[in-house]
């Protein structure tokens, strides 16, 4: 069958895969002509060709503008927005409602949202060695502003890596205080910045991949020499190097070098172990860092990884498209690892704006980007869209947050309520990159039957402003749709709604009814 097959062969501590597509003889296939916009297109389309897989069609006006303000900046279009936007006839209307959406502050919201997650931060309370919510506070503020600032990741990265003194002064010196074992700061640090998983490595050779212990020690050694003290304030903790510890290696309790995965052992001597790993990272040569971040967008916005899952990337489990990874790593490094510039890019594919829909060749496919992914929205953003939609921002209040700040906006992984919890907003105790918590009975009861949605319904005063606007049966319920969907109703649904209209003095439960169902559809919680 037509399809895709991975080899993988191992000798003793080497380890190499290939990729092998398979085509039927007697497949008949014919490339149709679309256009391609940018080298991401042109990447995805050879891949499609060789599996002669035919992409899908482009979605339409309503449903790119509503994936791409989910997907950008975790918020629903406005109505206005939505009207406007379909009623302008510019050929590069889509390119500058993205370059539009890039601009607003939610976009730096989303992603210190992620970054947070893969950085784990939370409080520990109960722990003299863990973090005060003073010292988280500060390290998502620094983390939000540098972000916010258009500084590369490459540069934050190294200021992490390299910190030294009071975390309160310098937040980035948080990154040592959320975790103190050189062995789990070995293992967060390669997962989070390289998306390697090097666990196994720690008591036996890595079965499925290259790493070795000696490789697993040696970048160990970096983090051995990490000095910590308490300050004047009891919270704040003072990191240092105190140039003495080394990494043994547990088979004959020999000391192990410091060395970068995959590459050279660095002079150590005399120099702050950690600014040369820093120095390594950031460098345009790393091999792992930029592709790994390059693969963090793209399935922010994809869906899926190029690598899947992102944080696990090892030689059995190839990329699906290495060539357009290594492309857009190579696009990282020319914008000097400029985050906004590749979102661009990536939002303004073919392939980003494709419909979901499929067509026969590639209905059984979700990994060559053939068509575009149907996702839930994830916990903080259905919260938010939610109390957005229902017009109950101003009323949700989360500890450490002004009344009214969004839920995507928690800077605590500890801090949560139901609705977040039961949708799956992790307490960020390990690196996981991606949501993990499927459909649920209880997700599905809470929605029905909960307090959000019914609740949110009642204290926004929706429908009475609504009906105060003096608009017709059709035209309110055309407002709630394009609140809740980015679309009108279509003329088969106005039909189906018009017999619960009834007579005036029912219809604002009728319109709490419609609403109510509405926030209940799958339509409303997927980004599709």
């Amino acid at each position: 069958q037509r399809g895709e097959a991975f080899v993988m062969a191992r000798y003793g501590t080497f380890t190499v895969g290939t990729q092998v597509i398979v085509i039927p003889k007697a497949l008949k296939f014919e490339w149709p002509p679309i256009e391609q916009r940018n080298f991401v297109d042109q990447l995805v389309d050879e891949k499609l060709r060789n599996l002669r897989i035919t992409p899908s069609g482009l979605c339409n006006d309503e449903t790119f503008l509503r994936r791409a303000t989910i997907d950008i900046t975790g918020t629903l279009p406005q109505p206005d927005e939505i009207t406007k936007f379909l009623a302008d006839t510019d050929a590069q209307k889509r390119s500058k409602k993205i370059d539009e959406l890039l601009a607003r502050p939610e976009f730096t919201d989303v992603w210190a949202l992620k970054w947070s997650e893969l950085l784990q931060l939370r409080t520990e309370p109960n722990n003299n060695q863990g973090a005060s919510y003073k010292a988280v506070l500060g390290y998502y503020s620094w983390l939000h502003d540098q972000l916010g600032k258009n500084v590369p990741i490459n540069e934050i990265a190294r200021r992490m890596i390299s910190s030294n003194g009071s975390n309160f002064e310098d937040p980035a010196v948080n990154y040592y205080q959320l975790e103190t074992s050189p062995l789990k700061l070995a293992e967060d640090t390669a997962q989070a910045f390289f998306g390697i998983r090097m666990q196994c490595a720690q008591c036996h050779n890595h079965p499925f991949d290259r790493w070795t212990m000696e490789d697993y020690y040696g970048f160990v050694g970096f983090f051995t020499q990490v000095g910590r003290k308490v300050g004047e304030d009891p919270r704040e903790k003072i990191v240092f190097n105190s140039a003495s510890g080394e990494a043994r290696h547990p088979v004959g309790n020999k000391s192990v070098a410091p060395k970068f995965l995959g590459g050279a052992v660095p002079d150590t001597k005399g120099k702050d172990r950690r600014e040369l790993l820093a120095d390594w990272i950031a460098s345009p040569e790393n091999p792992y860092f930029p592709r790994h971040v390059a693969n963090l967008v793209w399935a922010q916005y994809m869906g899926r990884g190029i690598v899947e899952p992102v944080d696990d990337v090892r030689i059995s489990n190839p990329a699906s498209n290495p060539e357009l990874l290594d492309a857009l790593a190579k696009r990282l490094i020319e914008t000097n690892y400029n985050l906004r510039a590749v979102v661009r890019d990536i939002c303004n594919s073919r392939a980003y704006q494709t419909g979901t829909r499929p067509n026969e060749t590639n209905e059984l496919d979700d990994r060559n980007f053939a068509k575009a992914t149907i996702r839930r929205m994830r916990a903080e953003v259905l919260l938010d869209s939610i109390s957005q939609v229902t017009e109950t921002k101003d009323k949700e209040k989360f500890p450490g947050l002004s009344a009214g700040a969004s839920s995507v906006k928690i800077v605590d992984g500890r801090t949560t309520n139901y609705f977040l919890t039961t949708f799956g907003r992790r307490d960020r105790v390990e690196i996981c990159s991606r949501e993990e918590v499927g459909p649920t009975l209880s997700q599905a009861l809470h929605l029905l039957n909960g307090t959000t949605i019914e609740g949110k319904i009642r204290q926004g005063g929706v429908i009475k402003k609504l009906m105060d606007s003096n608009r017709t049966p059709r035209e309110i319920t055309g407002d709630l749709f394009l609140r809740c969907f980015g679309r009108f109703p279509t003329e088969a649904e106005l039909l189906k709604l018009e017999k619960y209209w009834g007579v005036t003095e029912e219809q604002p439960k009728a319109y709490h009814d419609i609403f109510w169902a509405l926030l209940n559809a799958k339509e409303f919680m997927f980004n599709h």
